[in-house]
């Protein structure tokens, strides 16, 4: 046993019991058909052989694979031929290879969606934002001959506006590719509200979008609310789209956590890997809410993240076993573009996951055992079961069911937390 394992043998864990939190649970069903009748009501017309761009971000969406299809599936009942182009700015290791590999992890594949994929990170220059900056878009989605724009709406992790992550971010982030995205964020999370805007308006006014759609989900990660809007609505429909999906979030049931363990952070869940509003930290100043987490330990990166570990700065701790999932140069791509170097700073790196809950348990404050409130989550989009101390329960906000009694936090002979599936 080393000197920081030593250090760290006498703190005892609390027990926690697993419970259950009620968010909203409104459902949207017809997706096709409603989806269907959206784009025959709003879509602009265009011609038969039209190769129409529809834009795939890099968000683990409800529905996604059938909503892309679907708007495959109108395009090609109009006469177009429908291109599916990767829109994530510096995600995928800003590769067009990685970008194609982020789509495939989703469920979106050419062989799935009966569309070709058209990855590329060249762009062409379309104007100027009145501060100077040069708005740039994907070169292969300036050279079709019109652009469905599709994006989940909802509260931003990193800064907050009228328009937030949606439509207009799809347009000045999403489908700007690396080198757009750079310079959406130049001016820093500060400016990125009026940035957002002052891009995405010159790409509106400037390339050819045939219709926005839009999801929103509710508090269990499910499809509540699809739209389809012309491009002269989306401006105008986005802010109330986005009051809606901030009314529907989740939240922990507290308002103080002294210890918050995340089993697993990724891109597909958060573009900071974990959401900062669930947690309460945030990479920069232009963003705050959630609830005061004292001491926060993150145990895992997903898949699907391909390295990326963007947001594991907002940790206290991490596990040796986490840190070499980590890949840098991914994981420094996407934070040089967005700006911040707080998100992919190294955490304190301990031994194993025991180890992170006791390096909280030590920091977080509390003299007694028994008052440490702890609560441990599978991740920051899968909060209806969660796992919380005695003193964490009696904190709650809000009412918390109890689904089971309080037991020890079981780990397996490596010291690693196994309360979840593998991933």
């Amino acid at each position: 046993m080393n000197a920081v394992s030593k250090l760290l043998a006498p703190y005892k864990i609390p027990k926690v019991a697993k419970v259950k939190e009620t968010f909203n649970n409104d459902t949207f069903e017809d997706v096709e058909g409603a989806l269907l009748l959206g784009l025959e009501e709003k879509c602009k017309a265009f011609a038969p052989g039209s190769r129409i761009a529809i834009t795939c971000g890099s968000r683990g969406i409800d529905k996604y694979a059938l909503i892309v299809k679907t708007v495959v599936a109108f395009v090609k009942s109009r006469g177009g031929i429908p291109i599916l182009i990767p829109s994530m700015g510096s995600h995928g290791g800003a590769s067009a290879e990685g970008q194609r590999e982020v789509l495939h992890n989703l469920g979106i594949t050419e062989e799935a969606m009966g569309a070709e994929i058209v990855s590329g990170m060249e762009v062409n220059e379309i104007g100027r934002t009145p501060k100077g900056l040069p708005v740039y878009i994907d070169r292969n989605a300036c050279e079709a001959d019109g652009i469905i724009l599709l994006n989940r709406v909802k509260p931003h992790t990193s800064f907050r506006g009228r328009y937030e992550s949606g439509l207009l971010k799809m347009l000045a982030i999403g489908l700007a590719k690396q080198r757009g995205a750079e310079m959406t964020h130049f001016l820093r999370y500060e400016n990125m509200a009026e940035n957002i805007v002052a891009v995405a308006t010159i790409g509106l006014e400037k390339l050819n979008i045939l219709a926005g759609i839009c999801t929103i989900e509710n508090g269990y990660n499910h499809l509540a609310e699809l739209h389809v809007m012309k491009k002269d609505e989306i401006l105008e429909k986005e802010p109330e789209y986005l009051e809606s999906a901030r009314a529907r979030m989740p939240r922990i049931a507290l308002d103080e956590i002294d210890t918050l363990i995340v089993n697993e952070a990724g891109k597909e869940i958060s573009g900071t890997g974990m959401d900062t509003n669930i947690i309460g930290r945030f990479h920069t100043r232009a963003a705050s809410g959630g609830p005061n987490t004292i001491k926060l330990g993150l145990l895992n990166l997903t898949n699907k993240s391909e390295g990326n570990g963007n947001g594991m700065g907002l940790a206290d701790f991490m596990p040796k076993h986490m840190y070499d999932q980590v890949n840098l140069d991914v994981t420094y791509v996407n934070t040089l573009t967005s700006t911040e170097p707080n998100s992919s700073r190294i955490p304190m790196i301990l031994a194993n996951d025991r180890e992170v809950f006791q390096g909280c348990v030590k920091l977080c404050g509390q003299i007694n055992n028994d008052d440490i409130r702890l609560v441990i989550i599978r991740s920051t989009k899968f909060l209806d079961e969660v796992y919380m101390s005695e003193a964490a329960v009696r904190a709650a906000v809000q009412p918390v069911e109890m689904l089971s009694d309080y037991f020890e936090v079981p780990f397996d002979e490596d010291g690693n937390l196994t309360l979840f599936p593998k991933i």
